[in-house]
């Protein structure tokens, strides 16, 4: 092949590299892979010059081979990519991506062991690895793994895996004493608000009131006392004891620490509503918030909410209207669509929803929105391809998968559900209104998508 492309050249007879390209692919929708391969090998950087982002190039040439199924030509541009960038993080994170998704595990495994050998410093390429192993049922193999990980980069994100692993598997004292470890040798924030929630969720014996949480996370606040995290897990803590003026002395003494928090103020407020009973209180802890935070869609939202929830439907108008004034947060897309479901009569959700999306564009919480008013006209496939739209735009939003897979299980096949069900496991979505609240609940550390999935499916309005 070598020799055969350099007399082309030499013959000024040499293809485009896409008409190279193209070739390759056909030769490997004809079953020669190994020439389809060569041909990548000695005519990928034809044309090309060294201070041309090659890397990018060569990058979305493979995700374009993957988009129409040609996945050995695909490899074999990876494997063109790493030999000249063998530490690109980026390309084994691809090359790892294309294996997860095509190819078989045992391939996968070696290309995640080729990658963390080539570049011993990128947690996130150990953390994936020990996960495969954790996913196909090797216990002992993800502890092999993160072994051999403490040992190249003993970092917070590995000492946490490990947490992790040991809680998922009942190790409940080893889970411990790694945390105790890493508070002495990482020690950062992230590490502590770990320990405060472990301790919330694993009390040690004999322990009745949280004791060991709350000193765990006084001693957290005197090392990091702007963290809002660790303020909110200190008012959780007294909350669920009933101590409800502590509770809101830590979420009021988090907001003077750190008032750019829009988290904390929320949860004030709803303290203040949903414990003590008072929507005045709450109302004034959200005005307070959102002077410190002004044009924050969440803080008027919750506000909207808060005289909705007490029935003050046209308090709540009126704040919608003004949150919605191009001074504020015209095109935030979670606050037309709380607008849509719950401000306006109901043959109005289609004209807003078309006025929504003229103006804020591109918006997940709006695109599901517009979805489902196209599902409640029963037109099904005007649905599914405003789903689609939404987790294209933004895989990681949880709630968007679960609105979707609602919608499949009253009008999917069983193929289609099968499908989003392998794409959601994929994608491992983190966010969403009400994904998150389900997939951080105390004791829920280690459930899996399919579970979270269900309990949020439950949990929709």
């Amino acid at each position: 092949m070598k020799r055969g492309v350099h007399s082309l050249a030499n013959e000024n007879a040499m293809l485009k590299r896409e008409e190279w390209i193209e070739q390759a692919e056909k030769c490997e929708e004809e079953g020669a892979v190994l020439t389809g391969q060569c041909i990548i090998k000695e005519t990928l950087s034809y044309g090309l010059d060294e201070d041309d982002d090659r890397k990018k190039l060569f990058m979305e040439d493979a995700q374009a081979s993957i988009s129409r199924g040609r996945y050995e030509i695909a490899r074999a541009m990876y494997a063109y990519i790493l030999r000249i960038w063998p530490t690109s993080k980026s390309a084994w994170e691809a090359s790892a991506n294309l294996e997860k998704v095509h190819g078989k595990r045992e391939d996968l495994w070696n290309v995640l062991e080729k990658a963390v050998e080539a570049v011993p410093q990128a947690d996130d390429l150990w953390i994936q690895y020990a996960n495969e192993k954790y996913q196909s049922g090797d216990v002992d193999g993800a502890r092999i793994v993160l072994g051999k990980a403490f040992n190249q980069s003993p970092s917070e994100n590995i000492y946490l895996e490990a947490i992790n692993l040991e809680a998922k598997n009942g190790q409940i004292d080893q889970a411990r004493e790694l945390l105790q470890q890493a508070r002495q040798e990482a020690g950062t924030d992230r590490v502590w608000i770990k320990s405060v929630a472990f301790a919330r969720t694993h009390p040690e014996a004999n322990e009745t009131n949280s004791s060991t949480a709350l000193d765990l996370v006084n001693q957290a606040l005197q090392l990091y006392p702007s963290n809002w995290k660790l303020w909110a897990q200190k008012a959780q803590i007294y909350t669920t004891l009933s101590r409800l003026p502590q509770a809101r002395e830590a979420y009021t003494t988090g907001t003077r620490a750190n008032p750019k928090s829009v988290t904390l103020w929320l949860l004030l407020s709803r303290l203040e509503e949903q414990q003590a009973g008072s929507v005045v209180k709450a109302r004034s802890v959200l005005d307070r918030a959102k002077a410190q935070n002004p044009k924050n869609e969440r803080l008027w939202l919750e506000s909207v909410r808060l005289e909705r929830r007490a029935g003050n439907l046209t308090a709540a108008k009126n704040l919608m209207a003004r949150a919605l004034q191009p001074s504020e947060c015209h095109k935030s897309g979670i606050l037309w669509s709380e607008r849509i479901w719950h401000l306006e009569p109901r043959t109005q959700r289609k004209p807003l929803s078309l006025e929504a999306v003229k103006v804020v564009e591109s918006d997940t919480t709006l695109f599901v929105t517009v979805a489902r008013v196209f599902w409640a006209e029963r037109r099904l496939e005007k649905a599914v391809t405003w789903f689609e739209k939404a987790i294209l735009l933004d895989s990681d939003q949880g709630d968007t998968w679960a609105w979707y897979w609602k919608f499949l299980s009253m009008h999917g096949s069983e193929e289609k559900r099968a499908d989003v069900l392998e794409k959601l496991r994929l994608a491992e979505p983190r966010h969403g209104e009400v994904w998150a609240g389900v997939r951080k609940g105390v004791g829920r550390e280690g459930w899996g998508v399919e579970r979270v999935l269900e309990e949020v499916v439950g949990a929709l309005e």
